[in-house]
């Protein structure tokens, strides 16, 4: 099926999920959000577990781990060799209404990430809008750096994980969640975290002003109104789509300029409707000094790097790859 047939069928099944005034049809969301349960035996490489994190929310996460023959090896202080893994707290996307952890689309992707990067990935389960609107989200992904804290956390992450080799990674609204949790872990004590570097595959961005991308693009996959309608369902219900949760470069938008962010790597499709406000993005980042690498996929829609099969998406799985291991300290 091709790419253009797919987005079709996402749109009738978005029409039948997401309804007019505003609210979203649970039950058949989850039909055909398909789910894949948590093992424990490795598939293709990699183990899963699901774990509640935040018990009075009920917010959970998905951990993947890496099997142990393909962990890479290194020296320990007592000169014995020992496997250490860095640690990926991934945001899924679906425009803070939909998907979650254990849908397949996210299982596959944490898991090809996984064992790509080598990592442990932490792949968190946030309250959804509209019945959670700003700024649970956050204050939900956020709670994952908090759990990681704790002593909880030791008991369910694999012995090898390695919070001094953190990452925060996250796609379309998940890539939104990953700027606003780097900003607040900017701002907070995180000890022993150390986050190396956020990835942002094509954050979800936003504004009132209609970009050239918005205007002439009829991409596959996001239009126009499937975004509109999910900023309407995700900001408060007086604000307009320049919040600042969703213009992150406008004139209302956080302050950044003292904060010691990670090195960012974002990821652009040529045919993303968003494509222009993350480029803002980056202009935002590179006017106050950030370390940040862009990379724009020629031919890429919204969500590319999700549909298997897509040599596009390998290549930014690996440019992704190579970002983390780049920015792994050594010491």
């Amino acid at each position: 099926m091709s790419v253009r047939m797919v987005g079709a069928v996402l749109r009738r099944i978005d029409s039948w999920v997401y309804r007019k005034d505003g609210t979203v049809n649970r039950a058949r969301q989850d039909f055909f959000e398909v789910k894949a349960k948590a093992n424990p035996k490795p598939v293709n490489g990699v183990s899963t577990k699901d774990v509640v994190i935040d018990p009075p929310t009920g917010v959970w996460a998905r951990i993947f781990t890496p099997d142990q023959e393909i962990m890479p090896e290194y020296e320990a202080e007592d000169g014995q060799s020992e496997k250490k893994l860095p640690v990926i707290v991934y945001y899924h996307g679906g425009g803070f209404v939909g998907m979650s952890p254990d849908v397949v689309v996210y299982d596959k992707l944490c898991r090809k990430l996984s064992r790509a990067a080598n990592a442990v990935v932490v792949s968190v389960n946030y309250r959804r809008a509209p019945e959670f609107r700003y700024p649970v989200a956050y204050e939900d992904s956020f709670k994952a750096l908090e759990w990681l804290q704790s002593a909880e956390s030791q008991e369910e992450l694999p012995n090898a994980a390695d919070l001094t080799q953190c990452f925060l990674a996250g796609d379309s609204a998940g890539g939104n969640i990953v700027h606003f949790v780097g900003c607040m872990a900017a701002k907070s004590d995180i000890k022993p975290i150390q986050l190396r570097g956020m990835v942002l595959l094509q954050p979800f961005f936003g504004g009132e002003d209609r970009t050239p991308a918005e205007l002439n693009l009829n991409p596959p996959v996001l239009s126009v109104e499937r975004a509109d309608w999910g900023w309407k369902a995700f900001l408060p219900e007086d604000a307009d789509r320049d919040h600042p949760a969703c213009n992150v470069s406008g004139p209302n938008s956080m302050d950044i300029s003292t904060l010691r962010l990670p090195p960012v790597f974002v990821v652009i499709g040529t045919l993303d409707i968003l494509k222009d406000w993350q480029m803002r993005y980056v202009k935002k980042l590179e006017k106050h000094n950030k370390q940040v690498r862009y990379e724009i996929y020629v031919g890429g829609f919204h969500s590319f790097y999700a549909f298997e099969g897509n040599e596009l998406g390998e290549r930014a799985l690996a440019d992704v790859v190579a970002f983390i291991d780049s920015n792994m300290a050594l010491d």
